[in-house]
């Protein structure tokens, strides 16, 4: 069974969040960082990844995404804090700036 992942993200003022699913959490990170993942992470500016949690098989990620989407909101901050009560970005160190404006340029046509 492929691994998958279900993530939150959010701005630097913490007034919204995405969830999200992908079997590739490094890549997909990378894409919201670059502007190239969703449209509305790029619209509102989502690129801190404050909560991951591995399920076994994209069937159960997908399936784990769909219940933390029907959530409240209050309860979504609960699973945040309680993994990450500082609100820090996951995902700091895991790119250079060089590396996520590389991938902006080739995901959107341009050479480097």
């Amino acid at each position: 069974m492929k691994q998958g992942y279900v993530y939150i993200m959010s701005n630097h003022s913490r007034s919204t969040l995405y969830i999200g699913v992908t079997s590739n959490l490094e890549r997909r990170i990378l894409e919201h960082k670059s502007s190239t993942g969703s449209k509305f992470t790029t619209h509102y500016h989502l690129t801190d990844l404050l909560y991951y949690e591995p399920v076994e098989g994209m069937e159960n990620a997908i399936r784990r995404e769909k219940q933390l989407k029907a959530w409240h909101r209050e309860w979504k901050w609960t699973l945040i804090n309680a993994e990450n009560p500082d609100l820090k970005d996951l995902s700091v160190g895991w790119f250079t700036e060089k590396e996520i404006q590389e991938y902006s340029r080739n995901a959107n046509g341009r050479s480097p």
